[in-house]
């Protein structure tokens, strides 16, 4: 009797640790959720929306973010601007609630903050926040990590501010080994984050790491060049974006990552010395395919192409 009491109380307060303040999924709801990851981060984009109807049909809320989440990679890898509109008005109308609701807002930040509205991005990124850092929850205080690793960086130069950067660093590089659902969002901010820091050589492992995970992923594969590149290991680096943009080339057209690959490669064969080659590619620039998605491009890729004067 007594040990049926336990377990009752144990399975009460499991139910609500749940509630508001955990990501906490039946096995059931969990196996889809990592499957939908999975599924995406192998670019199976249909069969990871084929998991999230049903993990909707269990958690329509959760199914919901879900969703979106896979928009948000579709835009991300091929390019997808229509994908990243539907995500943001999906988002908008999920049914969430605790930390559910909390990555909800944390992913419209996201968006609205690629979309052109920074300010707005940010306040519904720190409302997001705000309950990740409330929660217990490992997972919680990782997507917590993401937003107070920039606040700390950008006010770590006053004096008597503390600064737990190195923490959060930490916190992300657990996360984005242990969590199997959430690992890609983790592993990418912390990646630019040691890029920030310039410590490439650790960009690169980390990259090197999420390609073991999803072996050949586009964007994976360019992050690593991004690193190669700062390391002065041009040719590597070159090599991947010339695949790079012939494989998207074909996959998508002119897309936004195919032009991603033509502006590093005229700074990454600028600072190898071959001028020829940067100017074949800077001359593609000339394209009105480009002109149309020239805003959509990284805003730090084109300040430094712009402030060097090679584009």
């Amino acid at each position: 009797m007594f040990l049926r009491f336990l377990a009752s109380l144990l399975l009460l307060s499991a139910m609500c640790f749940a509630g508001g303040s955990s990501f906490a999924l039946s096995p059931e709801q969990d196996s889809l959720a990592e499957q939908i990851t999975q599924k995406t981060m192998e670019l199976k984009y249909a069969d990871a929306f084929n998991v999230a109807r049903k993990l909707r049909l269990e958690n329509d809320g959760v199914g919901c973010v879900f969703q979106n989440i896979i928009r948000i990679s579709l835009y991300d890898d091929k390019g997808d601007t229509a994908s990243l509109k539907v995500a943001a008005k999906n988002l908008e109308s999920c049914k969430t609630e605790g930390l559910w609701d909390a990555l909800r807002n944390f992913e419209i930040g996201y968006v609205l903050t690629e979309t052109g509205h920074s300010v707005k991005g940010a306040m519904q990124t720190r409302s997001a926040a705000k309950m990740f850092e409330d929660s217990p929850d490992f997972e919680a205080k990782s997507f917590y990590a993401i937003y107070a690793y920039y606040v700390d960086d950008s006010f770590g130069w006053l004096p008597f501010k503390s600064d737990n950067r190195e923490a959060y660093l930490k916190t992300l590089n657990e996360a984005s080994v242990k969590s199997k659902r959430f690992w890609p969002l983790f592993l990418t901010p912390l990646i630019w984050m040691h890029y920030d820091r310039r410590d490439f050589a650790t960009g690169l492992s980390l990259a090197e790491r999420g390609l073991k995970k999803a072996p050949n992923h586009p964007v994976m594969l360019q992050i690593k060049a991004d690193m190669l590149y700062r390391l002065k290991r041009y040719s590597e680096a070159a090599d991947i974006y010339e695949k790079s943009a012939a494989d998207y080339l074909e996959r998508t057209g002119k897309s936004i990552r195919y032009w991603c690959s033509v502006l590093n490669l005229i700074r990454i064969y600028h600072d190898a010395g071959d001028k020829a080659k940067a100017a074949e590619q800077r001359k593609k620039l000339d394209d009105p395919e480009y002109k149309k998605l020239e805003n959509w491009m990284p805003g730090s890729l084109m300040d430094d192409l712009k402030d060097r004067k090679l584009i």
